[in-house]
C-alpha cells in the first residue's frame, strides 16, 4: 500500500499501475508507455448532473448546426451536433488546418460566433492562410498561445470551437511538455467539458505517427463522439474524408475535396476521378460501380500480370487489401485454371481510392483473366458482384444505385449475380452468371 502522495505511474497499452518509472511495461513490454499519472481535480473539469426520468416518446434528435460545407456535413451526418466533440486527424501538410479555417470562415460570414484557437501558429499567419484562401477572418475570434486553460476560460459564447491541435497545447495544471500522453488527455478532456457545458461542437486536430495511427493515447479516440479521418496522397490534388468513428451518424459515408490554390473544394462526381471514360481496349481493364455511403460513382481497376524473374513472384495492390487479391487468385487458379504462381501480379485502382470490402471481386476477377490472356474485354461491360470461395458470384447491395450511376455514364451492359433481385431497368441489357467462369466466358475469356 503506497503512502500517500507516491507518485504513481500508468502503462498506456495495458494499464499496468506501478510506483516507478520504467522505459517498458513489466507487463505487457511495450516501450516508452509509461507515463505519470496526474490527479486532475474534479471541480475543474467535471460537468454537474442530475438524474432525470425521461420517456422514449420525449427522445428528441438535437437540432444539427450546418458547417456551411456539403462533403463535411455528409460525413458527419447532417452538420454539428451541439456539445458534440470530434476529432479531425491526418498526415501532415494534408489540409486538415484549411479545411477547419475555411470552415470557420464561411461560418462567420453566415454570422455564427466561432472561436479557432491555435497552438502552432500566430495571429498573422492565420491571417495569411485566410488570405490566401480569400476570406478575410473579421468576424472570426482568433486565440493563439499554448495554454489550453487561459483560451478555453476567454471563451464565453461560441457556435463553433476548433483546437488546433490538440498536441501543441499544454495544461498549466500538469508538469510535462505539449504532446505528452497526460497532457494530451488533460487538453482534450478540458475541450470536451466545454462543449459538454455550453453546448457547442469543439473540434479538436489530431496527428498521425509514423506506423499511420492517430498520435497520442489511444483514450483519446473513446473520449471525443466521432473521429474523422482525412487522408489522400502527397501528389494527388484530391483528399478523402472519413468517419471512423461516429455517435451520431453512419461511418460508410465517404466526402471528396480537391485541393486547389484557392483552398479546399468539394468534388460533387467522383465517378469522374476515378473513372477515366471509356477507352480503347486494353487488356487487364475493368470497371465497377461502387457504393460509399449515400453516394455510387464508377471506379476504374487495372491489372497486369508478367513473367516474374524470381523465385517468389510479386504481389503488389494499390487501392485493394493484398489478402484479398491472393484470395481471388487462388479462386482463379483452383476453379477456372488461371495459373499465376510463376507471374507477378500488380493491382491498381485508378484515383488513387481505397476499396474496402467485395465490391469490386467480380471486376478484380475478370481483369486478372484479361490480363493473363493478354486479351481486352469489351470496355461497355460493368461488373457487379462477390466472388466467394467456391468461386460462385454472390449479389451485392444496393444494386439499383449502382445500375444507374453508370447507366448515368452510358454503360448498358451489367453481368451479375445469379441471385440478384433485379428491378426493371429500359435501356439496358442484364447477364446473371453463377460463377466467374460463366463470367468469363460471357466476356469471351
Amino acid at each position: 500500500m503506497a503512502k500517500k502522495g507516491n507518485k504513481r505511474y500508468e502503462c498506456l497499452e495495458c494499464g499496468y499501475i506501478g510506483f516507478t518509472w520504467s522505459g517498458r511495461c513489466p507487463k505487457c513490454g511495450a516501450w516508452g508507455s509509461i507515463e505519470e499519472v496526474v490527479e486532475i481535480p474534479s471541480e475543474d473539469v467535471g460537468v454537474k448532473t442530475t438524474l432525470l426520468p425521461l420517456s422514449l416518446h420525449e427522445i428528441k434528435s438535437p437540432k444539427r448546426l450546418s458547417s456551411e460545407d456539403e462533403e463535411l456535413d455528409r460525413v458527419l451526418g447532417g452538420g454539428w451536433v451541439p456539445g458534440a466533440s470530434i476529432l479531425l486527424a491526418g498526415e501532415p501538410g494534408i489540409g486538415k488546418s484549411t479545411l477547419l479555417l475555411q470552415v470557420c470562415l464561411r461560418m462567420a460570414q453566415k454570422g455564427r460566433n466561432v472561436v479557432y484557437l491555435s497552438g502552432e501558429e500566430s495571429p498573422s499567419q492565420v491571417a495569411l492562410r485566410a488570405k490566401r484562401l480569400g476570406m478575410m477572418p473579421h468576424s472570426l475570434k482568433i486565440g493563439c498561445g499554448d495554454n489550453i486553460d487561459e483560451l478555453l476560460q476567454s471563451i464565453t459564447e461560441a457556435d463553433l470551437t476548433v483546437v488546433d491541435s490538440v498536441q501543441s497545447f499544454m495544461s498549466g495544471e500538469l508538469s510535462g511538455l505539449p504532446g505528452t500522453p497526460s497532457q494530451v488527455r488533460a487538453v482534450a478532456q478540458r475541450a470536451i467539458v466545454l462543449g459538454k457545458r455550453s453546448g457547442c461542437p469543439v473540434v479538436m486536430v489530431g496527428h498521425i505517427n509514423k506506423e499511420g495511427m492517430i498520435a497520442g493515447p489511444k483514450l483519446l479516440e473513446h473520449m471525443v463522439d466521432t473521429v474523422l479521418l482525412f487522408s489522400g496522397d502527397r501528389l494527388s490534388p484530391y483528399r478523402i474524408l472519413r468517419a471512423v468513428k461516429n455517435r451520431f451518424g453512419a461511418t460508410d459515408e465517404m466526402g471528396v475535396y480537391e485541393m486547389l490554390d484557392k483552398g479546399l473544394f468539394a468534388v460533387n462526381d467522383p465517378s469522374m476521378l476515378y473513372w477515366r471514360g471509356k477507352q480503347e481496349k486494353t487488356p487487364g481493364v475493368t470497371v465497377a460501380p461502387i457504393v460509399e455511403g449515400s453516394r455510387a460513382f464508377l471506379v476504374e481497376v487495372q491489372t497486369l500480370v508478367a513473367n516474374s524473374p524470381f523465385p517468389y513472384p510479386k504481389r503488389t495492390a494499390i487501392g485493394v487489401d493484398v489478402s484479398r487479391l491472393q484470395l481471388l487468385l487462388a479462386v482463379l487458379e483452383r476453379r477456372c485454371g488461371i495459373l499465376t504462381t510463376s507471374h507477378d501480379v500488380y493491382v491498381n485502382v485508378v484515383g488513387g481510392i481505397s476499396v474496402k470490402g467485395p465490391q469490386i471481386d467480380l471486376a478484380l476477377c475478370v481483369a486478372l483473366a484479361s490480363a493473363h490472356y493478354n486479351r481486352p474485354v469489351d470496355p461497355s461491360f460493368c461488373f457487379i458482384g462477390e466472388v466467394g470461395l467456391a468461386g460462385e458470384v454472390r449479389p451485392l447491395p444496393r444494386l439499383t444505385s449502382r445500375i444507374k450511376e453508370a447507366k448515368r455514364l452510358g454503360y448498358k451492359r451489367f453481368i451479375v449475380s445469379r441471385g440478384q433481385d433485379l428491378d426493371m431497368f429500359e435501356g439496358i441489357s442484364l447477364c446473371k452468371v453463377g460463377n466467374v467462369k460463366e463470367a468469363l466466358k460471357e466476356v469471351g475469356l
